[in-house]
């Protein structure tokens, strides 16, 4: 090998004007911040100070909101992370009988739904590819490696393919019908741990409020100023500059994108996003891909299935199902904007192509 380079990602998402992480039940100048770490990344909630005002702004209360959101949270991880070895995902990828498993409803509807999302499309979305993105070294351990022989590749496709995993909903419980398929959950946990928790938030009352977890995000209502949450889409040239300014309304939205997340060997770029169906890195000119979606979980699937398609079949595929999205494509020394029919619903200030 002749070099190798590999950065972390970013999150593709800034919160205009939001505050620096904060400890849990922080109260600011116009907003309660709860804050923390899940899931290997971090998360933020803000509630507008006049919403919480109303429903009595109290230690009691605020305590009682900081270890409702954290159970929800912990019970994610335990159902769902593959970095735990007695969750119930852990457990499914350890077991090697034919036959069903049983598994909590929370991870039978998030196994259902990606499974749907897979055949949705085309395979392109695939929870079963983590055998694939080890074999290219983008795996936890990232160790060093060398670029993969054909055949290594086509013994690792065969033991994946969501194809080989059967969910059902009652009893929940799922099934493999290939014993070393494994599961990873990470591109659509997430989204599904902002829904969960916005919809805690409805429940409580609240109806002013942004959840963000890595980048992905759900918002309701306006924020301290009386105005829709505005949405910062970052430029993907490392400078942090905001490049998009969205207003999505009582909706959700995800990211995704590989152009911090990579190696080089032999002047050849390879991606950290892998192909389900080929079984390689993408080399298409998308750089980042945004979806708004009602569930963030389903956006946060969507951006991921998008950008392993590539900037011309995501795009067919968001005007076919009418999907908004909003794409930064590599364009020799710059980058080119491209916007789906339904993204044009969303105000976006800011615009520079």
């Amino acid at each position: 090998m002749d070099y190798r380079k590999v950065l972390t990602p970013i999150i593709l998402l800034a919160v205009l004007f939001f505050s620096a992480c904060s400890s849990p039940g922080k109260q600011g100048d116009n907003h309660l911040i709860i804050s923390g770490n899940t899931m290997g990344t971090t998360y933020t909630i803000k509630i507008v100070k006049n919403n919480f005002l109303l429903l009595g702004n109290t230690a009691e209360k605020i305590k009682e909101l900081e270890d409702g959101i954290t159970s929800l949270l912990r019970s994610v991880n335990m159902k769902m992370s593959t970095y735990i070895p007695d969750s119930e995902i852990s457990l499914f990828n350890n077991f090697k009988k034919n036959s069903w498993l049983d598994i909590s409803p929370e991870t039978a509807f998030v196994l259902s739904n990606a499974l749907r999302i897979s055949e949705m499309t085309g395979g392109a979305f695939d929870i079963t590819i983590g055998p694939l993105i080890n074999l290219w070294g983008f795996g936890p351990d990232r160790k060093p490696i060398k670029i993969p022989e054909d055949t290594e590749i086509n013994q690792v496709r065969g033991k994946i393919g969501y194809k080989k995993i059967s969910v059902r909903s009652n009893p929940p419980s799922a099934r493999k019908d290939y014993s070393e398929v494994y599961c990873d959950l990470s591109a659509i946990a997430k989204g599904y741990g902002v829904d969960i928790v916005a919809s805690f938030l409805d429940s409580q009352g609240f109806y002013n409020y942004l959840v963000e977890i890595g980048g992905e995000i759900s918002v309701r209502g306006e924020n301290a100023g009386g105005k829709e949450w505005r949405l910062g889409v970052l430029a993907p040239d490392g400078s942090n500059d905001v490049k998009e300014i969205i207003s999505i309304g009582d909706l959700a939205m995800a990211t995704s994108g590989d152009y911090h997340n990579y190696f080089e060997e032999n002047g050849i770029r390879y991606s950290h996003t892998i192909d389900p169906v080929t079984g390689r890195p993408i080399t298409h000119k998308l750089v980042s891909v945004t979806v708004i979606m009602k569930s963030c979980m389903e956006a946060d699937a969507l951006a991921t299935a998008i950008n392993v398609m590539g900037p011309v079949r995501g795009y067919e595929f968001a005007v076919k199902n009418s999907i908004p999205v909003y794409m930064i494509v590599k364009e020799g020394e710059g980058y080119k904007d491209k916007m789906s029919p339904s993204f044009s619903d969303f105000p976006v200030d800011n615009r520079k192509n």
